[in-house]
């Protein structure tokens, strides 16, 4: 195979969407790519996949096959670990009360269902509570602290939440229940008072494991504990390898990078989900009418979102009881309501997006190219969007514009909650957590890519500055470095479901083990049209040899991309890229493309 300079793959300088291509590999990661292949007796795509994603030679065997035991560090290198793995087994031991407080999106749902089916082996008394959106706000409050330490919690566990909630883990200290923090959002040098809180991005952790969703710092904190209860001599412990599909189902929703651990996590808990053993899990993905085995897409785009509708616009315990029920009945019924759920909230949602587009359109152009003058941010606020799917506009907005953006719903009272979406080198948490401490806003926490938000109407303009100012620089970098970086070229041909099956060992695909990127050069297009509400275009490609392939460019129709692939079906040549997948279709299998650009060939 010949490979083009990693400046000018295919000869693209400039795509369709605005965009060069380059190799993903430069020289000495292609030499690196060939060392696998010989050594590790793999496909030279396969080893160029690897080597693309930093693996090194003496960590191919690893990263082929991610082990659990070789991967997992001691849980105790993580701050606090022992602390809390103390402080539960004795809960255990003694028979105590104990409430959960989760959070409401898929993670936390997550979290709390593997606390309490660990807690349900030891027959203990257990409250638990996720916060409703609307009326409670994210993370721990009082009143909801003050009615389970009322029922009778000696011990509060908060889940994917807690890190910066100083007056209510005050408040339960107080009233003498002892607290417990599992999280791994960013947090201050300045943490509550609580017996234990276990966060791997908390300055004084050193564990390195700050990639780890909620889930996976829940798990590592199980495992922790089971050698406490098993070191006081408990027999009878829980088979925790059991409880993976939960991790593997946060893992991907919650967007953590799926390297090291956290793939580990995703292989092994796949394999669990897919014998069906969670009745939950089964029940929404028949809900959700996936055909085939579960694949870790369907878990983001399919059962991910049904969860998180519970949160944003239903009944936010919903995703909890699911993933913690033993009933298929039971589950069953769930999976039916959050399927319900999950339509309305796509119906309140496309109305916001269009209302949003078409304000961020009249500030700053409607595509995602790059102007002098324009903010670098956007920051849009309406007393007309509902507060559950403000995420889901801000990422569409970013998706569309190229730049970080947040969404806010504004209430009569003259406050807003939202949310916020990054791309790539702009850390959106870090930002907030400054703006929280610089008085600019109320409240506010996240991740480098995704961040929520509580402020006033008179802080909006503030806000907005703010960003702008802080992460301006960060924002204008980002944007020079837009290039598509391609694994390798390849056929219409080429593209088999044996091909596709063999990258399957490469998996799971995700953030920070990004899908493998393929071109099919000089290819034709035979038919294209636009399908679905959300006007996608669907084509099919063949190559000079016969051979063709489906393909589909999700959200395309308006764009420049979308319109030169309905005009290219005339029979002009193009370069495509995109990714490949399987789509099951009354029990056929056929290999799919998703486009993410096209261009012209020189």
């Amino acid at each position: 195979m010949v490979f083009d300079t990693p400046e000018n793959f295919l000869g693209v300088s400039r795509s369709i969407g605005g965009k060069s291509w380059v190799d993903r590999l430069d020289l000495s990661g292609r030499r690196r790519a060939a060392a696998i292949a010989q050594r590790h007796d793999v496909s030279e795509i396969m080893a160029r996949i690897m080597a693309g994603r930093g693996v090194g030679i003496d960590e191919a065997e690893t990263f082929l096959s991610p082990s659990i035991r070789e991967l997992m560090p001691d849980p105790s290198t993580m701050t606090g670990m022992d602390s809390f793995a103390d402080r539960l087994a004795r809960a255990v031991l003694s028979g105590e009360k104990v409430a959960l407080f989760g959070d409401y999106d898929v993670d936390g749902a997550s979290s709390c269902a593997l606390m309490l089916r660990f807690l349900k082996n030891f027959s203990l008394d257990i409250v638990w509570h996720v916060p409703d959106r609307i009326f409670e706000g994210y993370g721990p409050n009082i009143p909801a602290i003050d009615k389970m330490v009322d029922e009778g919690a000696s011990l509060l566990i908060l889940l994917d939440c807690g890190t910066t909630s100083f007056e209510p883990v005050a408040r339960a200290m107080e009233r003498g229940c002892d607290v417990l923090v599992l999280d791994h959002h960013l947090a201050r040098e300045k943490l509550p008072p609580c017996n234990a809180l276990v966060n791997p991005n908390r300055a004084d952790d050193l564990s390195e494991l700050g990639y780890l969703c909620a889930a996976g710092v829940a798990f590592m904190a199980l495992v922790a504990t089971n050698r406490v209860l098993r070191r006081s001599g408990h027999k009878d412990l829980p088979d925790l390898m059991e409880l993976l599909d939960l991790v593997a189902l946060a893992t991907v929703c919650d967007m953590v990078p799926l390297k090291g651990l956290n793939r580990a996590f995703v292989v092994r808990g796949m394999e669990i989900m897919r014998r069906g053993g969670n009745k939950g899990i089964s029940a929404l993905a028949l809900a959700a009418r996936i055909g085939g085995p579960l694949s870790v897409s369907h878990l983001g785009f399919m059962l991910g979102p049904r969860i998180n509708a519970g949160g944003r616009i239903g009944d936010a315990g919903l995703g909890t009881r699911l993933l913690s029920t033993d009933s298929e009945e039971e589950a069953m019924g769930i999976a039916a309501s959050l399927d319900e759920l999950n339509a309305e909230r796509q119906a309140i949602e496309a109305i916001a997006i269009e209302e949003a587009l078409a304000a961020a359109g009249a500030e700053i152009g409607q595509g995602a190219a790059v102007h002098s003058g324009e903010p670098p941010i956007l920051v849009l606020a309406s007393q007309g969007w509902h507060p559950g799917i403000v995420g889901l506009v801000a990422a569409r907005l970013c998706e569309r514009f190229n730049r970080p953006a947040f969404a806010i719903a504004m209430g009569a009272d003259g406050r807003g909650t939202g949310s916020g979406r990054s791309i790539p080198g702009v850390d959106l948490g870090a930002a907030i957590i400054s703006a929280v401490a610089g008085g600019v806003i109320e409240k506010g926490g996240g991740h480098a890519m995704a961040a929520g938000v509580s402020l006033r109407q008179d802080q909006l303009a503030p806000f907005r500055a703010f960003m702008s100012s802080r992460l301006g620089r960060d924002v204008t970098a980002s944007r020079a470095r837009a290039v598509i970086r391609i694994d390798a070229a390849i056929t219409a041909r080429t593209a088999s479901v044996e091909f596709v099956n063999s990258l399957e060992v490469l998996g799971p695909f995700g953030m920070g083990n990004a899908s493998p990127v393929f071109a099919l050069a000089s290819h034709r297009i035979t038919h294209a049209d636009i399908v679905g509400k959300g006007g996608h275009v669907r084509c099919t490609i063949a190559s000079g040899d016969g051979a063709f392939i489906r393909a589909i460019a999700f959200r395309a129709a308006t764009s420049d991309l979308g319109k030169a692939l309905v005009r290219a079906s005339r029979g002009d040549p193009l370069h495509f890229c995109g990714t490949l997948d399987i789509n099951h279709w009354q029990g056929r299998q056929q290999v799919q493309m998703r486009l993410i650009d096209a261009a012209f060939p020189a």
